[in-house]
């Protein structure tokens, strides 16, 4: 198991903490990795896009031009694609981008990164993150502290109203539940600032 310095929030050292092997220890499988966030994407799409085809467009009725003498190509139709105004070819319509991915390729795409971030020095463990009032500059004073990135994502075990308010404004940092982390956010951000209480319940879950 390895051995991680946990901080408080002053910056300074507050004991240690052990990260099982099984979740923040194992070889990371990049295809895996790649498979969750090109899925995350895809469902995060909202497929609305929407054009007109040649038979939807209006006219159409008459023949724009006659057919000969004129010294352009022969025309039947004002909706046909090649005219301005007329319809598109193969034109998107509304549909769903959603898919699935086996959940132990989600599980092992989710370790992988865990992985990561403990073997690139980018994970911040805290003993505890409160704060008795939303406070923004507090937050800010707070990640100077223990050192992270502009990029951070913050995790907790639970939801505190105060801590979600207090990072909200600050441009780079975003919050999570150990419940709605995902792949893709723990790779977007440099920093994965964890408490120990969302370690411990990390370690309950997907162990």
């Amino acid at each position: 198991m390895a051995k991680v310095t946990m901080l408080n929030m002053e910056g300074k050292e507050a004991g240690t903490i052990e990260l099982k092997d099984e979740i923040f220890g194992i070889e990371p499988n990049a295809n895996a990795v790649h498979a969750v966030v090109k899925n995350y994407l895809a469902n995060q799409r909202q497929g609305t896009q929407s054009a007109k085809t040649r038979g939807e467009v209006r006219g159409g009725g008459r023949k724009p031009f006659r057919q000969k003498g004129t010294g352009r190509h022969r025309q039947g139709s004002s909706t046909d694609p090649s005219q301005i105004g007329g319809g598109i070819v193969f034109a998107p319509k509304p549909r769903s981008y959603n898919y699935a991915v086996p959940k132990k390729v989600k599980r092992l795409a989710l370790k992988s990164v865990l992985s990561a971030k403990v073997q690139d020095g980018e994970i911040i463990v805290l003993d505890e993150l409160k704060m008795d009032a939303p406070r923004t500059k507090e937050m800010v004073k707070t990640l100077a502290n223990i050192g992270a990135e502009k990029k951070a994502l913050i995790v907790t075990a639970a939801k505190d109203d105060n801590v979600v308010r207090s990072a909200a404004n600050i441009p780079g940092v975003r919050t999570a539940l150990v419940s709605t982390m995902n792949v893709y956010d723990i790779i977007n951000h440099t920093s994965f600032i964890v408490t120990k209480e969302a370690v411990e319940k990390i370690q309950e879950v997907y162990l």
